[in-house]
């Protein structure tokens, strides 16, 4: 008789936004954040030994909503609601899942319109510089705030991927294995140009005011431009396509979404994010690397496009890690990873197995 477990699709139902408060958190360029807050999901329980924990992590514009359905994020459900939950790839049955937002993000995490202590106002422009290893380093004290002992693997697209990509080389021994997805293990050469021609668009909009726009606008109109032309970047006509064929319709229903979101996000988030990016590139710290890897890529993903996959690959065999790659065949781009859950689910399920199976 086939296992009924292995057959469960449940939802995990309702969840909600939790935060988690570090105090004088030192950043890796010698700055420090008084009272940063991480806001956080968590799915499943965590086993007595602290050892049964995934953490999910999330990309660049996106939020922590994994799983489940989060009356903040109009009950919709998570990102990667078809791989997270009971019985599925991430089964919350055996594993105790953190889905993180990060450090400077806009959901609910310590960001620029947070108030900063020593003013009484908003950071705005004044937000101090972080890195992906303060993001990574936010993490960290949040697992270990809430028991985990041991994480079975770190796991996330893009901007997420970058993270995972860090957990590995920042902690090795605390980690069995990384999932990135749609993401490499450097971040651009040119990161630095597109943080100064995102910091040119949003200084065209009249309600920029110099990043210290609380109370009086929030460049909305230039954060919706900037949305509709990174949700074409990352598949949305492929996604959108059958649902809307008329291109017109697909047109307004792009700028509807990028409309809506713009309205949630901090314009100051865009570059606290990329401005983090600087300089990332974990590759020379390979031979530190004891995780298992699965490194996934999508067909049609324009910005990491399968071509970079040898390169990875082969310089996570010549450090000496134990790496698998699998290549997600879909129309759907960056964004792929969630709406394609079907397509990889099985292969992430097959990787965690032996993992979840050492779990005490």
């Amino acid at each position: 008789m086939t296992d009924g477990a292995a057959l469960r699709t449940d939802d995990i139902g309702t969840v909600e936004d939790r935060f988690f408060t570090i105090r004088d958190f030192a950043l890796a360029n010698g700055g420090m954040l008084p009272e940063p807050t991480v806001a956080y999901e968590t799915y499943g329980r965590l086993a007595p030994s602290g050892n049964n924990a995934v953490l999910i992590t999330h990309g660049f514009t996106s939020s922590h909503r994994a799983a489940g359905r989060n009356p903040k994020n109009n009950n919709q459900p998570g990102s990667w609601n078809g791989l997270i939950g009971p019985g599925k790839a991430i089964d919350t049955d055996r594993l105790f899942v953190v889905a993180s937002n990060m450090l400077g993000s806009s959901y609910g995490s310590t960001n620029a319109a947070s108030v900063n202590p020593a003013t009484g106002e908003p950071y705005g422009p004044d937000f101090p510089e972080i890195t992906v290893r303060d993001i990574v380093a936010a993490q960290k004290a949040l697992v270990d705030s809430l028991g985990v002992k041991r994480l079975v693997a770190v796991a996330g697209p893009s901007y997420g991927g970058y993270q995972a990509f860090q957990w590995a080389v920042a902690h090795p021994d605390f980690i069995d294995a990384i999932v990135p997805v749609n993401t490499a293990p450097w971040a651009s050469a040119n990161t630095d140009k597109q943080l100064a021609e995102m910091h040119a668009r949003l200084s065209t909009d009249p309600e920029w005011h110099g990043g210290r726009y609380y109370g009086k606008g929030g460049a909305k109109s230039a954060l919706t431009e900037i949305r509709i032309d990174t949700l074409k970047r990352y598949g949305i006509d492929a996604n959108l396509a059958p649902r809307y064929p008329d291109p017109a319709e697909r047109e307004a229903a792009i700028r509807a979404l990028a409309a809506n979101w713009a309205q949630n996000w901090d314009a100051n988030s865009l570059l606290i994010l990329r401005r983090a990016l600087l300089g990332f590139d974990t590759r020379p710290e390979f031979a530190k690397i004891k995780a298992k890897v699965l490194y996934v890529l999508c067909r049609s993903d324009a910005l990491f496009p399968p071509k970079i996959a040898p390169g990875v690959m082969g310089a996570l065999a010549d450090a000496g890690v134990d790496g698998r790659y699998f290549e997600l065949d879909s129309d759907l781009g960056h964004s792929s990873s969630g709406p394609e859950h079907a397509k990889w689910s099985g292969v992430l399920r097959e990787f965690l197995a032996p993992l979840v199976a050492r779990i005490s």
